[in-house]
């Protein structure tokens, strides 16, 4: 190893560090907060591969969500275009009757618009909040569905805002 490879060993100190428990199961430290975390495995392989990509998720921010996207792109190749206006299509299709017309009508409220070209990977909680401030309790019903339809499709990798921290419905005498 030459001294270019140790300086540069030294000054990129890795942000977590791995350890294994008496029970058999890895953990993991953060350095800088001093929290840790189980990983829930007895596997070292598996537990150092997750050491990587923390480590590597710290060190190159920047890149992460690149990274991400060639992942979900391998499985599902849409997933980089995919736009809430897609979603609204989508879930109009599987409607029937009165139900269908209230979508289509849903659909058309002016407070989709901020969102509705959006990629639903870039989306993030705060534009749905601002939809959901610039519309009626109806917005808000049927963003949850859009939003959990997704979900339900597999189009989302995880909930944008979870359940706990969704707006409340406010209902009107």
């Amino acid at each position: 190893m030459d001294v270019s490879s140790k300086t540069v060993r030294i000054c990129m100190k890795l942000r977590y560090r791995l350890f294994r428990r008496n029970s058999g199961i890895f953990f993991l430290e953060d350095r800088a907060t001093k929290q840790q975390e189980s990983l829930r495995t007895r596997i070292k392989e598996v537990a150092i591969r997750i050491l990587h990509a923390k480590n590597e998720a710290y060190q190159q921010a920047a890149i992460n969500l690149q990274i991400a996207r060639a992942y979900f792109m391998a499985s599902d190749p849409l997933i980089v275009k995919r736009t809430w206006q897609h979603v609204m299509d989508e879930i109009v299709k599987t409607k029937q009757g009165p139900t269908r017309v209230r979508w289509e009508t849903a659909i058309k409220d002016k407070a989709f618009n901020t969102i509705r070209e959006l990629v639903l990977l870039e989306t993030q909680a705060e534009h749905l909040l601002a939809a959901v401030e610039r519309g009626t309790v109806s917005t808000n019903v049927h963003l949850r569905k859009l939003h959990n339809f997704c979900l339900d499709m597999n189009w989302l990798p995880w909930p944008i805002i979870h359940l706990r921290r969704q707006p409340k419905q406010v209902h009107f005498a």
